[in-house]
């Protein structure tokens, strides 16, 4: 199985974990949802594979989670999918699938667990903070 990343190119943490996955060797399949969409079949099984719940896979910051009135506890799960189907940003991302497993990859070192070999080192978070040391190994 290929990787697949749900990615957000304007996202720096989806974009360091594009940048993780492509210095393995790995050419993942790269899904910029914010131009094709979802649907909800999709979400779902992403959420059941990631073990999550659309409210845990909201996106709340930099998203119009509290324009819409989603950030409400009492706002349900259809809600909020049906909220996602039509704005795709208020899925938080990347959200990556390989033979490992699926994760919502934040922080990004979430990645590496879904990986079958670490990337060579040094390599860093996008804030700067190690992840992969100067002889390949995980840092922390």
């Amino acid at each position: 199985m290929s990787i697949v990343i749900h990615h957000n190119p304007q996202c720096g943490t989806s974009r360091n974990v594009l940048a993780i996955i492509e210095a393995t060797g790995e050419a993942p399949v790269v899904v910029e949802y914010l131009e094709t969409g979802w649907t909800r079949p999709q979400l779902l099984a992403l959420f059941a594979a990631a073990d999550l719940t659309p409210r845990k896979a909201l996106r709340t910051t930099k998203s119009p989670a509290e324009e819409l009135g989603l950030l409400d506890p009492g706002v349900d799960d259809a809600a909020l999918l049906d909220a996602m189907l039509e704005h795709p940003v208020l899925v938080n991302r990347p959200i990556v699938c390989s033979s490992k497993g699926v994760r919502l990859c934040r922080p990004s070192e979430a990645v590496l667990d879904l990986l079958h070999r670490l990337p060579p080192g040094p390599m860093a978070k996008e804030d700067g903070t190690p992840l992969i040391d100067a002889e390949g190994k995980r840092v922390g």
